[in-house]
């Protein structure tokens, strides 16, 4: 999700959920090895477990970009072939990979070899005029065979001809069924279903076919729904939202005193309260105070007053 699961969205989640595999944002292969990789790649601790996933269909890129990830301490790198972006067509990676199943082997093979961290693969099941029952097991089958074991699944088609990216992420029709027949055929494989999934009971229901569910715009534009991951998937226990905003407060603090700037702290927490009492003014004083020369956390707690106060009342 290029543009919004940067450092702060993921410290916020993981204020929520200790348990869930965090994901980057997609960074090119061509970033990594030539780029600003602090700016790129940097992430707090506090993150883990955290995958990088890149985008590329360079096999030696791909490789350096995998062992430099490694070096950094990801815990995985996830092999985009599923965004439709214009940019990435017109860069040969992400979505139009689906038409080259062979080449995404070899970059799966060439980033295995890169290094001991894990590389999995996410992608669609399939693009264009692909038949889907062929596409989604021929990429897959081509990425066994150089390795990969583990493979996210956007369960929709990439219409690259005709459709622009938002509209490729709502108008294909989902086919879950597939990424369930699919997993039925390997049970050696790990498979995760992405796409259309808005709340926990869909992703509950998904996981009786499937080994793990990947939430995207569901988990950033309500992201109080992880505070109920880890009690229901992972046998632990629910988590307080006011403890984990006040984590999230807590860091944000410390980056400000660092010299970060409020405004790019406090926007994945612009959905955290949707629907309930005090959120319009919790979002409407952030919007017009964080952008404010000198603003600090007093901004923040401020808005957040508004909507304690009204749970308290």
């Amino acid at each position: 999700m290029m543009d919004w699961t940067d450092s702060p969205c993921r410290v916020l989640h993981r204020c929520l959920t200790k348990n869930a595999l965090l994901y980057t944002e997609m960074v090119t292969a061509d970033a990594v090895v030539h780029g600003d990789r602090i700016r790129l790649l940097g992430f707090d601790a506090f993150e883990h477990p955290l995958a990088l996933q890149l985008g590329g269909s360079d096999p030696a890129k791909l490789a350096q970009a995998t062992k430099i990830a490694g070096d950094f301490g990801y815990d995985e790198v996830n092999l985009n072939v599923g965004c439709p972006s214009d940019r990435v067509q017109s860069g040969r990676f992400g979505a139009c990979l689906m038409r080259e199943p062979g080449l995404v082997a070899e970059c799966v093979a060439a980033m295995r070899a890169a290094g001991s961290i894990p590389v999995t693969v996410k992608c669609r099941i399939g693009v264009d005029d692909q038949d889907p029952e062929h596409s989604l097991r021929a990429l897959i089958d081509a990425c066994v065979s150089a390795g990969a074991t583990v493979f996210a699944v956007h369960a929709r088609m990439a219409w690259l001809e005709g459709l622009s990216p938002k509209e490729n992420r709502d108008i294909p029709p989902l086919d879950y069924e597939l990424v369930y027949r699919v997993k039925h055929e390997r049970p050696d494989l790990t498979i995760l279903v992405n796409g259309g999934i808005e709340n926990l009971e869909q992703a509950e229901e998904c996981l009786r076919h499937v080994d793990g569910v990947m939430l995207g715009r569901a988990a950033y534009q309500n992201p109080v729904l992880l505070a109920e991951v880890d009690a229901r998937f992972f046998g632990g226990l629910p988590m307080d939202i006011d403890t984990a905003v006040d984590a999230y407060a807590d860091h944000v603090a410390r980056k400000i005193a660092a010299g970060a700037r409020l405004h790019t702290l406090i926007k994945p927490m612009l959905g955290l309260y949707s629907g309930r009492p005090g959120a319009r003014q919790f979002r409407r004083h952030l919007s017009e105070n964080a952008v404010r020369d000198g603003a600090g956390i007093a901004v923040l707690r401020d808005a957040l007053s508004f909507v304690r106060e009204r749970r308290a009342a």
